[in-house]
């Protein structure tokens, strides 16, 4: 069986989160041939790779949402046939919208974004929505952003598409619309997984971003609700990685006889045994925060609840153990805040190894303001380390459990919170037996729920089931980790 993966905005291009689990499942299945379609911002990141790809993945394509228009130019202006308006027409009012009429445009025309865009049809169908939903606002500001709305979906929607057997989207989204498009050009199966929900992801951002105001922002919210519909709809299964993500999925549309939990897995051999503290280490309570420095881990809201903790406790030092090249500018924000303080004992690694770090850590810590089911705290379960995290995603479930009784594995806070964050800082570095013990249970959360063995038996089921429903040969072994 032949499997295309398909990504945006991670693999194979950043390290971490959900990139770290598409590297992980493609190794977990090495006689299987993957393809990955690999969805980018822009040319810019063309074949700069933050993995050494593993040997069965057999090509990677790239799509970028922020392009030139590539299509042929024409002599006459272009027009769409009556078919094909009706369906530009149902897609920007959200009506029925007929979304294979549109992919056999993308895919069997040569088009020319410019003339699309820019020309009489895209205006008309744009008038009518305007006059019917929003005439209270300014036309050519609204005109302008649907031209900007549009020209990413089109992109996507141009992109010559690799044939392959399964499809697995690693979101809705635009990964999304590539998969519905894949199934109606070849006929194959859909899987959608989400570990984060995409569309009240994108929602979050939206609202606090200042690049779109007003009620464009909400044009914007509804432009991604169209596109995870569109996953829902077409799809054979849905994965989620915990109940209350399920839940989700459903309210926004999903149906609920296609949803199902498949928990993350990690390979917790991997981090046993770790090394201890060094001797410099001795007379320290180290602080471990294994991510990217990037906005969405809140990393200015941890130094600031870290320099509060510090005035507290002398012997507290925070290492933040990741890259900061995604986000130049944020990370030099936070380098800057680090030094402002004047407190001392923050540490910037850069990209590490884990297992050379983990073991000298009596916590992990983890600040973000939107996550799914973090790895890196797996990981610090799998190495005895208790955690303190915001209330986001599944942290709450992973520190107090769902369904055991092996107890609380770290201290939950609010989000953007200084003061609950530096006072579980303190409070966990003052209580030597309470961290330890909280360790523990998270060692046991781990070992009973969140195992690669588990994810790899899940989805070697799904795999099979897919290949039996398409007569297709699948004949990976269940548990065999490489």
């Amino acid at each position: 069986m032949r499997v295309c993966i398909v990504a945006e905005g991670c693999y194979p291009f950043v390290v971490g989160g959900v990139s770290s689990w598409i590297h992980s499942m493609i190794r977990l299945f090495p006689q299987t041939e993957f393809i990955i379609l690999a969805i980018a911002a822009n040319r810019t990141q063309r074949g700069k790779y933050a993995y050494e790809l593993p040997e069965n993945v057999s090509e990677v394509y790239e799509v970028y949402l922020q392009d030139v228009d590539w299509g042929r130019k024409r002599r006459k202006r272009f027009r769409l046939n009556k078919e094909q308006y009706h369906a530009l027409r149902s897609l920007i009012l959200d009506q029925d919208i007929e979304w294979n009429v549109l992919f056999d445009l993308f895919q069997n025309y040569s088009v020319s974004l410019n003339d699309l865009l820019m020309g009489e049809d895209f205006l008309n169908a744009v008038t009518e929505c305007y006059r019917i939903k929003y005439s209270q606002i300014v036309f050519s500001d609204f005109l302008w952003t649907m031209r900007s709305i549009y020209l990413p979906l089109f992109l996507t929607m141009g992109m010559e598409i690799p044939k392959a057997d399964l499809y697995h989207c690693v979101a809705t989204g635009y990964a999304g619309v590539l998969g519905s498009m894949a199934k109606h050009k070849y006929g194959c199966r859909l899987l959608i997984s989400e570990h984060g929900i995409y569309t009240r992801e994108r929602e979050e951002e939206l609202i606090k971003a200042k690049w779109v105001t007003g009620v464009y922002k909400n044009i914007w919210i509804d432009q991604f609700r169209k596109m995870s519909r569109l996953a829902y709809q077409e799809s054979s299964l849905v994965t989620s990685l915990f109940e209350q993500a399920r839940q989700l999925q459903i309210e926004l549309g999903c149906p609920p006889e296609k949803t199902v939990v498949t928990p993350n897995g990690i390979r917790v051999e991997n981090l046993q045994n770790l090394a201890g503290k060094q001797p410099e280490d001795e007379e320290k309570i180290n602080i471990g925060a294994v991510l990217r420095v990037t906005p969405i881990k809140d990393v200015k809201t941890m130094i600031q609840a870290f320099g509060f903790a510090k005035q507290r406790e002398p012997r507290l030092k925070i290492w933040i153990m990741g890259p900061w090249d995604e986000d130049e500018a944020y990370a030099n924000e936070c380098f800057e805040l680090a030094q402002s303080l004047g407190v001392g004992d923050i540490e910037f690694t850069g990209r590490i190894n884990i297992k050379d770090y983990l073991g000298r850590m009596d916590m992990t810590i983890l600040t973000s303001v939107s996550e799914g089911q973090p790895l890196t705290i797996l990981e610090s379960y799998a190495a005895h380390k208790p955690v303190i995290a915001t209330d986001v995603g599944n942290c709450y479930g992973l520190i107090y459990g769902e369904s055991d009784d092996f107890g609380q594995a770290g201290i939950l806070t609010h989000i953007m919170n200084v003061e609950e964050i530096a006072q579980a800082m303190v409070e966990m570095a003052q209580k030597k037996e309470l961290r330890l013990s909280m360790g523990e249970n998270g060692y046991r959360r781990v070992m009973a729920k969140y195992r690669v063995e588990y994810m790899q038996k899940t989805y070697w089921k799904i795999y099979r089931d897919f290949a039996e429903s398409m007569k297709l040969e699948w004949n990976e072994a269940p548990v065999t980790i490489p």
